[in-house]
């Protein structure tokens, strides 16, 4: 809008004028969405998926700081390097730690439309989907070295059985749910200072194993902890009537054979979630930038060639019609001041 010196709006000969100093006033690329419509599809399909993620996140990594806080790990860090076998508490460390980084990096990355924080957040997932990428093929293509490696992992955790209440709780749980027995079988318990049979053990369970090796009687109301005492003093076949003789690295493969349509069908919904996440962040980072390009563009076309024109250079491209409305009787001096805004015109 122009103003003249008395304050008064042009008159209707000029408003052309005003109006045709102002041609970028509706072009402006202000955010993500507004002039690409891919943009808030795209972040609030991120931001939604990864939400629940990072709450989830966050309530791992409580418990696990919680079970940690209740161990006493936090008053003494050299107590996480004592434990022989694995604190399964690790597991809930991690997994909480990475899946709160991803959540964090992802939704704030979307919301704020941080270019930093969404390639932060599609790399370090396009790590772990090659990592788990990488896991299964060499577990495929190396099998025995895994089972080998398996067999060591399970005995290093029998020898660690009485150390932890939370991997304890974990072998029971696994011996359990597979119906197995050690690593390869009962005899991997002469690895636990409790329940080898060496003449010094002075133990009550010496020769014996854990309750979770047990076969459950279906009648049993009360369970019997101390069904494992002595069984392995019996032969071999009196030992199946008693205990499960097999081992958890054979019941777990025969588990996944059994099972491998769903364990596959799991392992592909989750990196087709990874891929989706990837391509979400991926695709926000493209529309940021393209977002950004074409405002620098506006915005270094109007400095050039809209930020202070003089009014010969205005009537100049108005034409003779207007320019000689310009001395023309009755009407007012033209605009002294042109001056430009976001918004349009401004004295």
């Amino acid at each position: 809008m122009c103003y003249w010196e008395d304050g008064k709006n042009p008159g209707s000969g000029l408003q052309p004028l005003c109006l045709f100093l102002s041609p970028l006033a509706s072009q402006r690329p202000w955010t993500v969405g507004k002039d690409e419509g891919e943009g808030p599809g795209a972040a609030l399909a991120l931001s939604s998926l990864l939400l629940p993620l990072q709450v989830l996140g966050a309530l791992f990594l409580a418990i696990g700081l919680w079970a940690w806080g209740e161990k006493g790990v936090l008053s003494n860090i050299s107590a996480l390097t004592d434990l022989g076998g694995l604190d399964p508490v690790w597991l809930f460390v991690v997994v909480g730690g990475v899946m709160s980084v991803l959540g964090f990096a992802g939704c704030i990355g979307a919301l704020r439309e941080n270019t930093f924080l969404l390639k932060f957040f599609s790399m370090f997932l396009g790590l772990i989907f090659f990592l788990e990428l990488a896991t299964g093929i060499l577990a495929f293509v190396f099998k025995d070295w895994i089972r080998d490696q398996l067999n060591l992992f399970i005995n290093n955790n029998v020898k660690a059985y009485r150390d932890d209440i939370d991997l304890q709780n974990l072998i029971d749980f696994a011996q359990e749910y597979w119906s197995c027995c050690g690593a390869r079988g009962p005899n991997d318990w002469n690895l636990n200072i409790y329940f080898n049979c060496t003449d010094l053990n002075p133990s009550r369970e010496r020769c014996g194993v854990p309750f979770s090796c047990c076969v459950r009687d279906p009648a049993e109301d009360v369970l019997n902890t101390q069904c494992g005492y002595d069984v392995r003093l019996k032969l071999e076949l009196e030992q199946q009537g008693f205990i499960h003789t097999k081992g958890c690295v054979g019941q777990f493969e025969k588990w996944l054979q059994d099972n491998l349509i769903v364990v596959a069908g799991v392992f592909v919904g989750i990196a087709l979630l990874q891929i989706f996440g990837i391509c979400l962040a991926q695709n926000l980072v493209s529309d940021i930038k393209a977002v950004k390009a074409n405002w620098s563009k506006w915005n270094d076309d109007f400095e050039n060639h809209w930020l202070t024109p003089t009014i010969s250079e205005v009537l100049s491209t108005v034409g003779p019609q207007q320019n000689s409305l310009v001395g023309a009787p009755g009407l007012a001096p033209p605009c002294r001041h042109v001056f430009f805004g976001l918004g349009g015109l401004h004295p």
